[in-house]
């Protein structure tokens, strides 16, 4: 499988101004920049993006893994903190920490630990990123 996205760039780093589009359309010329990333304005950024794409990842590797376990999650709310830092050789992702509020009917804590801890290690995402990635997982009753 090949998934495609596109970026537009006009000018400068500072004062340029680009869109993203995506194959599937959820993006399309959705605007990006210096602005967007930096200083909070309205569009989008590659780090944002990072965070959705591993959020999600995560989710369906952990429903996979509780399906494997004989579980079904009734609800997987994941949220991705994408670090972004400066160092000497410009700018790093250097962590993504990961929040997770599950709420699975019959779910042992050991079986939704173990499963946790696979699709976090599992997930394509996870498996991309040269950063830390840690997590917080909670277990709804």
């Amino acid at each position: 499988m090949t998934k495609h996205a596109s970026a537009h760039w006009q000018g400068g780093l500072k004062d340029g101004k680009g869109t993203l589009s995506t194959e599937s359309g959820a993006l399309s010329d959705t605007p990006y920049g210096f602005r967007t990333r930096f200083e909070g304005k309205p569009g989008t950024n590659p780090e944002e993006l990072i965070g959705a794409a591993h959020a999600g990842c995560f989710s369906m590797a952990l429903s996979m893994q509780l399906g494997l376990a004989g579980l079904t999650a009734e609800s997987l709310a994941t949220k991705a903190e994408v670090t972004l830092e400066q160092d000497e050789g410009g700018f790093t992702i250097t962590a993504v920490h990961l929040s997770l509020l599950a709420r699975i009917p019959g779910a042992k804590r050991a079986d939704f630990e173990s499963a946790v801890e696979a699709a976090k290690t599992g997930c394509p995402v996870s498996k991309l990123l040269n950063a830390e990635i840690t997590l917080d997982a909670s277990l709804e009753s």
